[in-house]
């Protein structure tokens, strides 16, 4: 399921059944936050909520507001995350799948090669 057409990515995500406090903290317990996120399998969409919405508070796919704020300025002409982070990641699953040439130049080779090896 794609983040542009998931709506309701918030039923599954990890955090979901944590203490909502411990995702508003400050200084080093950002980085325990932050650890919760590792694992969600709704981080992106999470992520791309928090910028589409200039939330400036509490840890949000992973990145604390201080994060957010410096990918916010580096990239001032995204009108839509969700679009922007839907769109990596269908080309991310397609280079995965075809065993193309991933941006730092190495092959990604598709999970059934790997398995073979």
């Amino acid at each position: 399921m794609g983040v542009a057409s998931d709506a309701n990515w918030g039923d599954r995500a990890v955090c979901k059944s944590s203490d909502p406090d411990e995702l508003f903290v400050e200084g080093a317990a950002q980085n325990r936050a932050k650890a919760v996120c590792v694992g969600c399998s709704v981080r992106t969409e999470c992520l791309a909520f928090a910028l589409d919405h200039r939330i400036e508070h509490g840890i949000w796919g992973g990145m604390t507001e201080r994060e957010r704020r410096a990918l916010l300025r580096r990239r001032p002409m995204v009108t839509s995350w969700w679009r922007l982070l839907e769109t990596a990641r269908v080309e991310h699953e397609q280079r995965l799948h075809a065993g193309a040439p991933a941006s730092d130049g190495n092959r990604i080779l598709p999970a059934q090669s790997l398995a073979s090896r």
